[in-house]
């Protein structure tokens, strides 16, 4: 049976962004897919029934409450928040680490997550209903050298899910985090050509696990974060 709720994906020109925009669409989900590089949203879902792309700066708090505000008017509500922008990268140690380089991993794996729910939630509490699921970091679970920027951005966003979770458990919205290792797409493995790639984890894998959590079947599941 086709779903007709609607799932609003942030990051879905990604390797993981775009997996996961498949599978809620094969579930019957109506999409709204936001991205910074619109093109490759375009050239995939153009003209695909129930499909949005809106080209937006999720950084910015105007261009994802203008782009929230236009899911709803053409869609009429937002049943799932998928938080998928962000980013990775290796960094000097504390001592030698700009501001610049620190400031860039916050805005976009903390600050993309902060304001896509603040323009969502909203909506959801107006509903009472919602599934909001984030995306951690099985490293963000620990310290690491050379990583700081990266771990204080993605243990924040494990937090930030426990927070959402607990302030809307009474509105009938869930949040959740789901905290990957290493996922298996191209740039990862041109970075790591000498890797075993047995090891990684398929976006598809994890895009299986956000439809499990964005559905009723996962309705006693809050404020978790599952390693996948």
């Amino acid at each position: 049976m086709q779903s007709k709720k609607v799932a609003l994906i942030t990051g879905a020109a990604g390797a993981l962004g775009s997996a996961t925009a498949a599978t809620f669409k094969k579930a019957g989900y109506r999409l709204s897919l936001l991205d910074m590089n619109i093109k490759p949203l375009q050239e995939r879902w153009e003209g695909k029934e129930h499909v949005t792309c809106l080209p937006c700066d999720l950084t910015d708090a105007g261009n994802i409450e203008d782009a929230v505000d236009k899911t709803v008017r053409m869609y009429g509500s937002i049943d799932t928040l998928l938080t998928i922008a962000g980013g990775f990268a290796m960094g000097p140690q504390i001592h030698e680490l700009t501001e610049e380089k620190w400031d860039s991993m916050q805005n976009m794996n903390l600050r993309t997550v902060f304001l896509a729910a603040r323009a969502v939630l909203p909506h959801m509490r107006k509903q009472q209903s919602g599934s909001i699921v984030t995306i951690g970091a099985q490293t963000a679970l620990h310290g690491a050298a050379n990583l700081a920027p990266y771990v204080v951005s993605k243990s924040s966003v494990i937090r930030l899910t426990e927070c959402m979770a607990q302030e809307n458990q009474k509105k009938g919205i869930r949040v959740n985090c789901i905290l990957p290792s290493v996922i298996d797409t191209p740039a990862n493995r041109a970075d790591m050509p000498d890797a075993d790639f047995s090891k990684w984890t398929k976006p598809e894998a994890i895009a299986d696990v956000l439809l499990f959590l964005a559905s009723d079947a996962s309705k006693a599941v809050n404020g978790a974060s599952i390693p996948v």
